[in-house]
């Protein structure tokens, strides 16, 4: 780093330590909150604020506070300033209680992100989320896919609209056992969305801050494919407990698999694993016929440490199920397939709680 990106890095960390830590009363730095602190020529100043677990509620408002006083600096152009929390999380409970008023009583938000179109994401969001609640868990699922909502058709409400609270909270619709929100709730399904940057991240906090979830033990965020400002808000108001990745085997989506496990890691996200979806065909004899190339998912996860949770098939059953709105694991609960998705999140939930473990902090001075 040269010797004014220097003086920036520490003229940023001089502001932060102005703001107390609400635990300790010593400032951010002192604290050892701020870690990753970093700075560009281009102006660009990025940290990670990081919360204990039990008391992340109140770190909202200093990381909103840490934002503004490192964009006051000379020099600054952007700021990126990211609330994670660290703290054991019971593997009964999966507790990791979140930041976001709309969101408090929540106990684990998990992400799941494909970093690459048409790998059939959605559906495997919908159909875990449905084996959370199988597994008894309080489930919820916010399809956070702006540009193209793909939760009401696979969960069978495109029709219903949510209500309005005297609190101005929108009320979760209930479907398949799960509590659900979707932008495709609150637009006309026949309607382009051609909105700017600045109108999906907007929509996007609504959607984390402004629904009533109330009590959950987890809820899953069916993220847009890409790592742009979608993904970057959520990131910047949402502690995860982790990121599921979903990917088809071949080598062109398994690149963006790399882009999108690079944007979590940068960003101290856990990833919980990474799902191999249409990782074969099997024909009415048994045969298996991989189309798209096989254990591609497999081998990336390996090759970058993370846990591989798993292959999803491509099953009609499955297709047939997603276009009557009926998800496969709550409407054949028998079928291999749920014992497949079953499996995959009881191995999510374990990784939610080994992951989510005290972390050491790191000191910027």
């Amino acid at each position: 780093m040269n010797n004014r990106l220097a003086l920036l890095r520490d003229q940023v960390s001089e502001r932060l330590e102005t703001i107390p830590d609400p635990v300790s009363g010593k400032g951010l730095v002192t604290s050892e909150r701020v870690s990753g602190l970093e700075a560009d020529e281009a102006g660009k100043v990025s940290f990670t604020i990081e919360a204990p677990a039990e008391a992340v509620e109140r770190y909202v408002a200093v990381r909103d506070a840490a934002e503004a006083a490192a964009r006051a600096v000379r020099g600054v152009k952007t700021v990126m300033a990211v609330l994670t929390a660290h703290g054991a999380a019971p593997a009964t409970s999966m507790k990791m209680q979140s930041a976001s008023a709309g969101i408090g009583q929540v106990g684990a938000v998990i992400a799941v992100a494909s970093a690459k179109g048409g790998v059939g994401k959605s559906t495997v969001a919908v159909n875990l989320a449905c084996a959370f609640a199988a597994l008894g868990l309080k489930t919820g699922l916010l399809d956070l896919d702006v540009y193209g909502p793909s939760a009401p058709t696979l969960l069978g409400t495109g029709a219903r609209k949510p209500a309005m609270r005297a609190d101005k909270m929108l009320e979760p619709l209930e479907a398949h056992g799960l509590k659900t929100m979707s932008i495709g709730y609150l637009v006309d399904a026949a309607s382009a969305m051609i909105w700017r940057g600045a109108m999906a991240t907007s929509a996007v906090r609504q959607m984390i801050d402004e629904v009533a979830w109330g009590p959950l033990d987890v809820l899953l965020l069916d993220l847009p494919p890409g790592t742009g400002d979608v993904q970057l808000t959520l990131l910047q108001r949402v502690p995860l407990a982790g990121a599921v990745i979903v990917s088809t085997p071949q080598e062109m989506a398994l690149a963006d698999v790399r882009r999108g496990l690079a944007m979590f890691d940068k960003t101290h996200a856990p990833i919980l694993g990474v799902i191999e979806n249409m990782a074969w065909f099997e024909t009415p004899d048994g045969k298996r016929t991989h189309i798209f190339g096989e254990g591609g998912a497999q081998r990336t996860a390996a090759q970058a440490g993370v846990p591989f949770l798993g292959e999803i098939p491509i099953d009609v059953a499955l297709r047939e199920s997603c276009d009557a709105g009926t998800p496969l694991v709550a409407a054949q609960p028998k079928h291999p397939l749920s014992a497949r998705f079953r499996a995959i999140a009881e191995a999510a939930r374990a990784n939610v709680a080994r992951l989510n473990k005290p972390a050491p902090k790191i000191s910027i001075i």
